[in-house]
């Protein structure tokens, strides 16, 4: 086993230099990226705090955005709107450039995703900033259904986009969609690069769970889509790893945030999700049949455990399920509703 993962590291490092001499590919290794996402939710609770009570009007319930300022300026919603337009432009500017380029994925980054780690990175430091001189977020003047529909959306898309590789149901393709998920694949970038961005500039930076629980997920996302062409990118485990904190995030801030009577909503976001993942994302992991068995055994028996001892809740666990699926295809039909007016106007060969 020693020597199998020798001669691995050993083929991934000739690899890599061989690249590097070819393309000027540049070194990566993961946990630097982890390892900074780690140093700025330490920076952001070291910063803390950045708000009080007496800044805002008093909670109206649910989907009422509590961390709004209770009089904002001019000002304070410039200092969200400008950094946030800017940041979405200069990451949409590399994507552009890199598609242009035509690159191979490789073990490494190329010029333009050091420049988009930069981005990213300068950025993120400057909405903890921001926040704390200025407070406001987008939230000042958008609704809350905003943020959570982008990135919820954005998780529709990659049902569609994944439905090529891993299948939908079971590891089984849906072979109608496979046209518009080659079509989502070409551009995807541009809209979750966009619904990752506008999420993240809704917020103000705070330090309640929920807030340090989306901000952690945000800092994931950047960082993923930091790293466009290269094999990072499109790690299977590491894509599904992103894909099932959407689920963890959703059932904690059930749990922190919303009112007493509605808990039980964690559990439909948890098992729903898992759900989800034994449906649709175990598939796309490349396991035997024994491997899967081996994944999915200890999740069902949670569930199982779980829907025993609470049997009345077990009415919401295909909630989240139906509506991921629904969810993906409606964008299905957009998609391939906006390539055929594409297609009409300007011609097949500009919109593919």
């Amino acid at each position: 086993m020693a020597a199998s993962q020798e001669a691995v590291s050993a083929t991934v490092a000739s690899v890599t230099k061989a690249q590097s001499s070819a393309e000027r590919i540049l070194p990566f290794r993961f946990w630097w990226g982890l390892l900074f996402c780690a140093l700025v939710m330490g920076a952001i609770l070291a910063f803390a705090p950045y708000s009080d009570s007496s800044m805002f009007v008093p909670d109206k319930g649910n989907w009422w955005y509590y961390w709004q300022l209770r009089d904002a300026t001019v000002i304070t919603r410039l200092s969200a709107w400008i950094p946030y337009t800017a940041h979405i432009v200069s990451i949409w500017f590399l994507i552009y450039h890199a598609k242009q380029a035509k690159p191979r994925y490789v073990f490494g980054l190329h010029t333009f995703n050091i420049w988009a780690l930069g981005v990213n990175a300068f950025f993120i430091l400057l909405h903890i900033a921001q926040t704390k001189y200025f407070y406001d977020g987008l939230a000042q003047d958008v609704h809350e259904a905003t943020s959570m529909g982008s990135v919820t959306l954005m998780l529709f898309l990659i049902l569609v986009m994944e439905n090529n590789r891993r299948g939908l149901f079971f590891g089984k393709k849906v072979g109608f969609m496979t046209g518009v998920g080659d079509t989502l694949r070409r551009y995807h970038g541009y809209y979750i690069s966009w619904a990752i961005i506008y999420t993240f500039w809704y917020h103000p930076v705070e330090t309640t769970p929920g807030h340090l629980a989306g901000f952690a997920y945000m800092f994931l996302l950047l960082l993923q889509s930091s790293l466009f062409f290269t094999r990072f990118h499109v790690n299977r485990v590491w894509t599904m790893t992103l894909e099932t904190i959407f689920v963890v995030h959703g059932a904690l801030v059930a749990a922190f945030v919303l009112s007493p009577g509605q808990d039980q909503i964690w559990s439909q976001f948890l098992f729903g999700g898992m759900a989800i993942f034994l449906i649709t994302q175990l598939h796309g992991l490349g396991l035997s049949a024994r491997g899967k068995l081996l994944v999915a055994a200890p999740i069902l028996a949670v569930m199982i455990g779980f829907y025993a001892l609470n049997p009345g809740l077990i009415s919401n666990l295909g909630g989240l399920p139906v509506i991921m699926y629904i969810g993906s295809f409606l964008v299905f039909l957009t998609v391939l509703l906006l390539r055929w007016f594409g297609n009409a106007l300007f011609g097949s060969r500009t919109v593919a």
